[in-house]
């Protein structure tokens, strides 16, 4: 009895053996469509709200500014920080109501504006604060800003303040599907704006906080935001202001660059300065593999907001240029869509969105009826800075697609199996699964089959012309006039004249 139950079990083996190696090629029907989730040009709520009709699919972020003084009521006795988070729900809710995600950042100096209260300048700093004995503020009207309140960086509560801040908000929104990304920083607009030349006098630890700060409060920072990416300001390269350019261990930390003035005139090295392209260098010239890149397209014109996205450039360089060069992910645009120029529109704009970011593209898919392996290239500019999982039904692959570089492959299992057709066709598609996006949102991928999976068809450039997207053999994106072997929509085509 024994000996024919273990004879069952080795045939059993046997077969389950001989599925696993009998590996069927399968068809997808997928396509990339959108902007994708956490990628793409990015409003202000209120624009992103009178403009949803027409630009609401037109991109997947806004943006905001926070004034920790609107979420912090107070401190207990023992230390502990009394919020009450309602201002900042009801800001994610509302950004949420319109499919899109957020890109936040908390500031303490916002000149010449009435931000906090009914005075212009008034500092974010929590009135809990503000109202110690030993707390000081200082005043300087800016040339250009206007009135501005400084944070006294002589008190010991603001410095603990800040630190137990990002800790008490990282508990409670690291993992928030509502909020794609942080930025954080210090001076005016949390950008690492310094103005000496036009009055202001840095004075460290009152004004402004000491380089010994700077890099406690970061190297915190990193510890305890452990899932959503941050990002500082590219002029935190400043040798005489900051400690990052020239302290290896705050460049070891992973976090990302934001640059405030993006495709301005002189921002690129060969103009008039290029102290923008400087400023990235010196921050890590490959610090977008690990940290997401993003920013907002320069005011140093009225003009450079609606130009940026001019097909034909602005200043010598197009918009798909510099964020193919700078590895962007995200970029406010929120001047752009009131601009009257003929690529002022939710096209053009839905187009420079996809210029951003990942993009997936799946170039093999097998399955042997108990496992599917699918490969995988990012022709996108910058990688995925969430996890993410290709999946069937609830089940996961192992490998994740975050931090897949660009041009970078890798095979993907999922430990179940694909259905389909006698055709080879699946009746659904393998999902990739995030955690950090909503259930109204996709990640999408393309579909492009190998050069073994359909017949190719002879055609000529103006018979494909508007066949899009449309890639080579390889994955990569195609341009309209390459000649050769090309797919689009997961049909080849050889092209010929």
């Amino acid at each position: 009895m024994k000996k024919r139950i273990l004879l069952w079990g080795l045939q059993l083996i046997f077969a389950l053996n001989s599925m696993a190696s009998d590996w069927k090629q399968i068809k997808l029907d997928a396509h990339v469509q959108g902007v994708q989730p956490m990628t793409g040009l990015v409003l202000w709520p209120d624009e992103a709200k009178s403009r949803l009709a027409s630009y609401g699919e037109s991109h997947a972020l806004e943006f905001s500014y926070i004034a920790p003084c609107k979420v912090v009521k107070g401190c207990d006795s023992d230390g502990t920080i009394i919020y009450d988070w309602s201002y900042l729900e009801r800001l994610l809710d509302d950004i949420k109501s319109r499919n899109h995600q957020a890109v936040v950042r908390f500031f303490y100096e916002y000149p010449g504006v009435k931000m906090v209260d009914d005075k212009p300048g008034t500092t974010g700093v929590p009135d809990y604060i503000k109202a110690l004995s030993n707390y000081h503020e200082t005043y300087k009207k800016v040339a250009g800003d206007g009135e501005t309140y400084y944070a006294d960086w002589s008190n010991s509560e603001l410095k603990r303040f800040t630190k137990q801040f990002y800790t008490d908000f990282s508990e409670k929104y690291d993992t928030d599907p509502r909020i794609a990304f942080l930025e954080v920083g210090f001076g005016h607009w949390s950008e690492y704006h310094i103005y000496d030349d036009n009055g202001t006098k840095i004075e460290f630890g009152t004004n402004f906080p000491t380089k010994e700060y700077q890099k406690e409060f970061f190297i915190h920072l990193s510890s305890v935001m452990k899932k959503l990416p941050w990002s500082i300001s590219i002029d935190a390269a400043d040798k005489q202001y900051t400690p990052f350019a020239a302290d290896k261990e705050l460049q070891g930390l992973t976090f990302g660059l934001f640059d405030d003035s993006f495709m301005h005139e002189n921002h690129e090295i060969g103009s008039d300065d290029g102290f923008n392209e400087y400023n990235w260098i010196a921050m890590g010239k490959n610090r977008w593999n690990s940290g997401v890149c993003g920013g907002e397209v320069s005011y140093y014109t009225a003009h450079d907001q609606t130009d940026f996205t001019n097909p034909q450039g602005m200043y010598g360089h197009t918009w798909e240029e510099q964020s193919a060069k700078y590895h962007i992910t995200f970029m406010i645009a929120n001047n752009n869509p009131s601009g009257r120029n003929p690529y002022n529109n939710a096209k053009r704009f839905k187009e420079c969105s996809m210029a951003t970011g990942y993009h997936f593209v799946v170039t093999n898919c097998k399955s042997d009826g108990i496992q599917t392996r699918l490969t995988v290239t990012n022709i996108g500019v910058a990688p995925l800075y969430k996890d993410a999982y290709f999946s069937i039904g609830s089940i996961r692959s192992e490998e994740s697609l975050r931090g897949l570089l660009p041009g970078d492959s890798i095979e993907v299992v999922i430990p179940a199996a694909l259905v389909c057709d006698d055709n080879g066709n699946a009746l659904a598609n393998p999902k990739i699964s995030c955690d950090y996006i909503y259930d109204t949102q996709v990640i999408e991928y393309d579909y492009v089959c190998d050069s073994n999976a359909t017949d190719i068809q002879e055609v000529s450039q103006t018979d494909i012309i508007r066949q899009e997207p449309r890639y080579n053999i390889l994955g990569v994106k195609a341009s309209e006039s390459c000649r050769g072997l090309i797919i689009g929509k997961g049909v080849k085509y050889i092209i010929t004249k």
